[in-house]
């Protein structure tokens, strides 16, 4: 099923994921990296990690959401799809909830709660980016109809299915 929503002949859902995936990871580390220096710089390099990853988040969601729903009803791909949204949803709240929890504290200092919560946070996105996997690797979703080891070029303006094997 190829997405929907396409820049340059390739889904835009799994570009913009990488960003908020890795702004929420280095929030982790930049957390566990002040709990064992005290360095303060850290605590502000996560605040900014965590903001600028839920706003890569939700922008990754509508371009999530118009794919899922093309996704024919009834079909296992649709519910795992809906899982992997509702998922990456609560991965986008408990950061939320974590950077608000800093916010207004002198140094953007987190306190345990805040940790916590971008912890299960990363648990939680490890799951559904699992679910993710499924949804193009196993299920197709996303992947253009005529793809093949051969096809042209995505920028050709030819079909993949041209010459399949």
């Amino acid at each position: 099923m190829e997405s929907k929503a396409k820049l340059f002949g390739h889904p835009i859902h799994p570009m913009l994921i990488v960003l908020p995936l890795g702004l929420f990871l280095m929030a982790v580390f930049s957390d566990i990296a002040y709990m064992a220096t005290g360095n303060a710089a850290f605590a502000v390099v996560s605040y900014w990690d965590i903001g600028a990853g839920i706003a890569g988040g939700l922008l990754a969601a509508v371009f999530g959401f118009i794919d899922w729903w093309a996704i024919p009803s009834g079909t296992r791909a649709k519910s795992l799809g809906l899982y992997h949204g509702v998922g990456n949803v609560i991965v986008v709240v408990l950061f939320l909830v974590s950077c608000l929890m800093r916010y207004g504290v002198d140094g953007y200092i987190p306190s345990t709660g805040a940790s916590v919560l971008i912890f299960a946070g990363i648990i939680v996105g490890a799951v559904t980016g699992w679910m993710g996997g499924e949804l193009v690797d196993r299920l197709g979703v996303g992947v253009d109809d005529g793809a093949h080891l051969d096809a042209p070029n995505s920028m050709s303006g030819r079909p993949a299915k041209s010459g399949a094997r």
